[in-house]
């Protein structure tokens, strides 16, 4: 039979509320009494029943972290620095991928609600927030993550995307390059966003944007394949692109394999900026010049954001915090 809090109080002698404070840390005991609880629970290897604990304190400790997927630094980052935040209060993270599917992305926030969430952060590949709704009308707190929805009523922490597109288009322009593409990412708001933000910077500098200089909105998971896959057309077009700004990191690793195996030299011939600042774009044969989010700063600002929400008794106010993206030049795109 599992040990219960229970069997430790009665062995010791105290009540179990005594033995509740002293497993939180509850400042309202004595710390001789504090350590004898501490010693029979390690003693005892006791686990404490957090479901049971949430129905009593009408808080889990937990907060949920929906991410498309789990193998992008970007969002390992994010989840690290948001764990280290929560933790520092004794609340715990649970990670989840959805792999860019709408359906699992939904069945993942079913099975993460039913462990009384005290707080829930999506970075959302739905196309439309119907269901995102339905987890506020639950009374869960709701947090979304680098991608909005206009019209949906919630916290917000992102990156400024339409900044990312100028920033990356503006460099590749005054590095000299004229004939300019984008390898895009999904229709979502950060697609969309930094697709708006190219578009826009060539047509202030009086660039074209050819037939075949932005490639299609990928219909899966944002990967390497993507970026090799479209920058292999880009490169069999008449007159191919003398620089690519890349959706993000993993897109912009494809594109680089495909320039190297179609010979091509970089950045003499073909200069590529991708987004994200990856921890290793520095070590690569030839290190990837990138937007960089301020992932670190993104899961500060969330936690930061979900303890406040939890500590308050009023709902509060939804906030919108976005980080301004910087530009980090390596050899990929120098002039």
């Amino acid at each position: 039979m599992p040990v219960r809090m229970k069997d430790i109080a009665g062995a010791l002698g105290v009540s179990i509320v005594t033995v509740s404070k002293a497993l939180r840390n509850h400042p309202d005991i004595a710390a001789e009494t504090r350590d004898r609880i501490l010693a029979r629970v390690k003693e005892l290897n006791y686990r404490p029943n957090l479901m049971a604990r949430s129905l009593v304190t009408g808080h889990s400790e937990l907060v949920g972290l929906v991410v498309p997927d789990l193998v992008h630094p970007f969002f390992g980052e994010i989840a690290k620095a948001l764990s280290a935040g929560l933790r520092q209060k004794n609340f715990y993270l649970i990670v989840s991928s959805s792999d860019g599917d709408p359906a699992l992305e939904r069945a993942e926030i079913e099975h993460l609600l039913a462990y009384r969430l005290d707080a829930l952060v999506v970075a959302s590949c739905q196309l439309a927030p119907s269901n995102l709704k339905s987890v506020m009308d639950q009374g869960t707190p709701l947090i979304l993550l680098d991608r909005s929805f206009p019209g949906l009523e919630s916290h917000f922490v992102g990156a400024d995307d339409y900044r990312v597109g100028v920033l990356a288009t503006k460099h590749l322009i005054e590095s000299g390059r004229t004939r300019i593409a984008h390898l895009r990412g999904p229709a979502n708001s950060v697609g969309t966003s930094r697709l708006r933000g190219f578009v826009d910077t060539m047509q202030q500098h009086g660039l074209p944007v050819p037939t075949g200089y932005i490639s299609s909105p990928p219909k899966d998971s944002i990967q390497r394949r993507n970026g090799n896959i479209a920058m292999k057309h880009m490169l069999a077009l008449d007159a191919p692109p003398q620089a690519v700004f890349c959706f993000n990191d993993a897109v912009a690793l494809g594109a680089m394999e495909a320039a190297a195996e179609a010979s091509i030299e970089m950045p003499k011939d073909l200069a590529i900026i991708g987004c994200g600042n990856y921890h290793f774009n520095d070590t690569l044969r030839v290190p990837l010049s990138s937007i960089d989010q301020g992932s670190a700063a993104m899961g500060k600002r969330l936690a930061q954001l979900i303890l406040e929400t939890v500590a308050s008794k009023a709902t509060l106010k939804p906030t919108s915090t976005i980080l301004k993206p910087k530009l980090v030049i390596r050899d990929s795109s120098r002039p």
